[in-house]
């Protein structure tokens, strides 16, 4: 499976069927709504203004598509759900594109406005549903012939995870999960011989990340018994910041309180693991508005760059931009970038943070640390996909590995993309030492939890705010 061959053949496919569906709308309102102006066959059917819509509009449901997360993961999508999906984006886009390109056309009656909408609406979600549909029904296909599955892990070796395996093993057709093998919790070894005849043993829990490597393991099936539960904690802390899709099975209680719910019916009563509460829709929009607001603070503010790299050049010895190594989302690392604020050779002795009175921070330094202009550069960050604007500060694995010793649900936020600002910075401002780190921590947990559009709105206005008093601790 290439997904970014099949994502770009989605995206051809939605705007292959956009222009389509245009120019049978565009024929249609020639012949029977522009007609009535005039009584004149139209001289000219493509003309220039076709042109510009042929490649305007589809461009148009392109980017409607990408900020509702229709291009995230092609691969686990539901039909009928996709259906609802492209039923309410044709609904919204139609009445956008009446309101901002046909609304003010001359028409000899205003029921050919009520045709407009209702033609292109039909055209639009008719061709674009068919082909959505036929796409989705080939992906389907191959992972119900198990052609395409999803590397998959059991942890686990009881007898939940036998029944789990076999059950999984068994099913006439496929749903996406391609075991590799099962690991068992230390001291946990239940049901290992029964398993070991039917999938691998692929080693313990303390070997687990090199297991996720080794395998390229996509999907994790956590098969625990409620007497093992004191485990649940320590396998979310160790995988969940993984670019994993973690799921339970669930106890009977689970079952009877609802808490197992079914994408499809031939879906196995299991529990996914969200912690993060984004919708796809909000996830993409989020990409998209990094994007904009990072183009504009660098075109437009590119004086101010040029300023402060000239200031930072005459204020001490070294070089403009300061680079050091952070950990990213899942664990990966990147290099961060600066205004530079401290003297060269400022941790000739090993890693320090900085204080408030820190000797090692130049004078100028000092403003730009209070004013958060030292951030500039990171903006370049996010525009490679590094950073986003508005995400949990990212730290270096030095005191990353001091913070797990007394915070191990610190991973959690390698879930998500760290930021430029932060409600913990916004809150606390910058920390001197691993206790405040951990304090710190608490608000970023608080904003995992509750991430949404509208706080990341929030905290940005806070963040201005704090550059414009220059209160940055």
């Amino acid at each position: 499976m290439d997904r970014k061959k099949f994502t770009i053949i989605n995206i051809l496919l939605d705007f292959f069927s956009a222009a389509l569906a245009w120019t049978l709308f565009y024929v249609y309102r020639k012949y029977n709504i522009d007609y009535f102006k005039t009584y004149v066959e139209p001289q000219v059917l493509f003309d220039k203004q076709y042109w510009i819509g042929v490649i305007l509009v589809p461009l148009f449901w392109l980017l409607l598509y990408y900020l509702s997360g229709h291009y995230n993961d092609v691969f686990r999508r539901s039909r009928v759900n996709e259906m609802y999906q492209i039923l309410f984006a044709s609904i919204f886009g139609t009445i956008l594109l009446f309101f901002n390109l046909l609304l003010d056309d001359y028409v000899a009656n205003y029921k050919f406005y009520y045709k407009s909408v209702l033609f292109l609406f039909i055209f639009h979600f008719g061709i674009t549903a068919t082909t959505r549909f036929i796409f989705s029904s080939y992906i389907n296909k191959k992972i119900k012939l198990r052609e395409w599955e999803f590397p998959t892990i059991i942890i686990g070796s009881n007898q939940k995870a036998l029944e789990i395996v076999k059950e999984i093993l068994h099913l006439k057709k496929g749903i996406g999960f391609g075991i590799k093998g099962f690991i068992h919790l230390e001291g946990k070894n239940g049901f290992s011989e029964e398993l070991k005849k039917i999938i691998p043993h692929l080693g313990e829990f303390k070997d687990i990340i090199q297991i996720i490597h080794q395998y390229q393991i996509e999907e994790v099936i956590v098969a625990i018994e409620t007497n093992e539960h004191d485990k649940l904690n320590e396998i979310i802390n160790e995988l969940y910041y993984l670019d994993l899709h973690i799921h339970l099975v669930p106890d009977t209680y689970d079952l009877l309180t609802g808490q197992v719910k079914l994408d499809a019916v031939e879906s196995l009563p299991l529990i996914t693991l969200e912690i993060v509460p984004m919708k796809q829709w909000q996830v993409s929009m989020k990409r998209f508005f990094d994007i904009v607001l990072s183009l504009f603070i660098i075109i437009c503010f590119s004086w101010l760059y040029l300023i402060l790299s000239i200031l930072v050049k005459c204020s001490s010895k070294g070089p403009i931009i300061f680079k050091q190594e952070r950990i990213g989302k899942n664990g990966k690392k990147f290099y961060i970038y600066k205004f530079r604020t401290m003297y060269v050779d400022a941790e000739k002795n090993g890693p320090a943070l900085s204080s408030e009175n820190d000797p090692r921070v130049t004078k100028f330094g000092r403003f730009l640390r209070k004013t958060r202009l030292d951030e500039l550069p990171q903006f370049f960050n996010v525009l490679k996909g590094e950073m986003s604007i508005v995400g949990p500060r990212p730290e270096r694995e030095y005191y990353i590995q001091q913070i797990i010793q007394k915070a191990p649900h610190y991973k959690l936020l390698h879930k998500i993309k760290p930021g430029i600002t932060s409600w913990g910075q916004v809150k606390y401002g910058y920390a001197e030492n691993v206790d405040q780190m951990v304090e710190r921590m608490k608000y970023d947990i608080l904003y995992l939890k509750n991430m949404s559009v509208l706080l990341d709105l929030k905290i940005l206005i806070h963040t201005i705010l704090v550059v414009i008093q220059g209160k940055g601790k």
